[in-house]
């Protein structure tokens, strides 16, 4: 079976470490992120002994309220949204180092105000100035606050026995390939590279980090992971759910900028990069880098036929009845922004000339699933007459139910010589005896210890918008988005995208 072949817990790797003591402080720590996620991530890595015994969080957010009372607001978040099991005493000592402080912070006096406020902290808890910054916040105010943490003395230089400074931000990185060089360089005014850390919470999902485990653990897989015995490979991002009260956000994003050009272009790169020459950070990032500069880029006369954009309408899902996208609060009437993306990607390199990648995601899809399939190619001579012999799939399936699944033909008990589809099956829960850690505890974790593996660099945010830009040019000057009722998989295009290629998605 396949738990063996996929186990990531081979002798030989890093012991986990544990972070030196460090102030961390959150920006727009009264918002949803910071309470069903950042917090109560924190939270479990406690309760797993993995974080200092000297840390603080400091919440900074427009917001106004005590100390005691965003403590209370957390503890509720912690109950309700930790991976690990609330316990009194855990969080009795996690809440000593647990503060807020309300304000804008958009000038100058602002940032004098939260750099008294951190050297009390970092004083009253023995911390040496190591501080992590997260900027929970919308991205028009990523320039302001970086700046204003570099201009107002609450940072470090890069240098050999200083405390470290560290900046996190959340997606999106730009709107566009412009947008996305103008964040870059504002950062870098302050900041250096290697203190700027983009999180994409993808990429802290333990089967996105089981791809290099698995490809390059096993002997057996890596020597078929390329054109010679790889048909295609599908990448579907799918949701249920609508814009969640969000359009006015949505509006501004679509689903090309809001999950394609981070999210599932992170997925592209792990599936299909070369074996970096080491584990360490540059090494791997490299690798992604160089998949992403191969990419082929689209000419607008290409566009129509390599990408389909849909906008969903009223219909159905888990059979209750759902609104139309142009219903949702916030959404411009007559809008052409799209829920719905599917995209045929070609790879210009030695290992995938000819194979095409199709992506597909969307909003109000029958279920919520994440998952990357390897379709192989078919044998090459039937050898059985009249059997019908699916080709072999290796699915990677990142949510829900994270693990691996390899279908594989297999006789059927019998005289007659039939060959059915069987499944070998991985997965995290039953394998492991607990189900993996949620992604945003692995960020956080790596970035106090500065590890900035699972982090985007800032040429692979270019090299992806770089190549996004093209379409969304080309999508300016064409038609609207096609519709599709909600609780289908999109448009009927999306499955044209594959039967002109005499393929079909795989049934999820």
């Amino acid at each position: 079976m396949l738990e063996a072949l996929a186990n990531p817990l081979l002798e030989g790797l890093h012991e986990q470490r544990i972070p030196e003591p460090c102030c961390i402080v959150i920006f727009g720590a009264s918002g949803d992120l910071t309470r069903r996620k950042l917090i109560p991530a924190l939270y479990s890595l406690a309760a797993d002994h993995l974080l200092p015994s000297h840390l603080a969080i400091l919440g900074c957010g427009r917001t106004d309220q005590t100390t005691e009372q965003f403590r209370e607001d957390m503890k509720g978040g912690c109950e309700k949204f930790a991976r690990a099991a609330f316990k009194q005493d855990v969080w009795d000592d996690f809440v000593q180092g647990l503060y807020y402080m309300p304000g804008n912070f958009d000038d100058d006096a602002s940032f004098a105000a939260l750099k008294t406020q951190v050297l009390e902290i970092e004083g009253k808890h023995g911390l040496p100035g190591n501080r992590l910054f997260y900027l929970a916040i919308p991205p028009s105010q990523f320039p302001i606050v970086g700046r204003g943490l570099a201009s107002g003395g609450l940072t470090y230089k890069c240098e050999p026995n200083q405390p470290f400074s560290r900046l996190i931000i959340e997606k999106p990185f730009g709107r566009d390939l412009e947008s996305a060089r103008s964040l870059n360089r504002v950062l870098r005014e302050g900041w250096e590279e290697e203190q700027i850390y983009r999180i994409d919470h993808y990429l802290g999902k333990e089967t996105v980090q089981n791809i290099m485990a698995f490809r390059f653990g096993n002997a057996i897989f890596e020597p078929l992971w390329n054109n010679n015995y790889v048909d295609h490979v599908e990448i579907t991002v799918a949701e249920s759910i609508g814009t969640g009260g969000r359009g006015g956000y949505y509006e501004t994003s679509g689903a090309l900028r809001d999950m394609v050009q981070n999210h599932i272009f992170q997925l592209l790169t792990m599936t299909a990069m070369e074996p970096p020459i080491s584990t360490t950070a540059d090494a791997i990032r490299d690798e992604k880098v160089k998949v992403l500069q191969a990419l082929r880029p689209l000419s607008p006369q290409e566009v129509p036929a390599n990408t389909v954009r849909g906008q969903y309408v009223a219909g159905a899902v888990d059979g209750e009845d759902a609104p139309g996208y142009q219903e949702e609060g916030g959404v411009a009437p007559g809008s052409a922004t799209e829920t719905f993306v599917a995209l045929k990607v070609l790879i210009d390199n030695w290992r995938w000339a000819g194979v095409p990648f199709y992506i597909r995601t969307g909003k109000r899809l029958p279920k919520r699933v994440s998952e990357i399939s390897i379709v192989f190619r078919k044998v090459p001579h039937l050898l059985f007459k009249g059997a019908q012999i699916e080709p072999n799939v290796l699915a990677i399936r990142i949510q829900p139910d994270e693990g691996i699944v390899l279908k594989v033909g297999s006789k059927v008990p019998g005289a007659a010589m039939k060959i059915n589809p069987v499944l070998m099956e991985f997965r995290y829960g039953t394998s492991f005896g607990a189900e993996p850690p949620e992604a945003y505890e692995r960020l956080l974790l790596d970035s106090l210890l500065g590890d900035s593996t699972l982090f985007t660099r800032s040429d692979e945010v270019e090299a992806s918008w770089r190549w996004i830009n093209r379409v969304l040019e080309a999508w300016q000057q064409g038609a609207p988005p096609d519709p599709y009722p909600s609780g289908t998989w999109g448009p009927a295009s999306a499955d044209d995208l594959l039967h002109r290629d005499g393929r079909h998605w795989r049934h999820l």
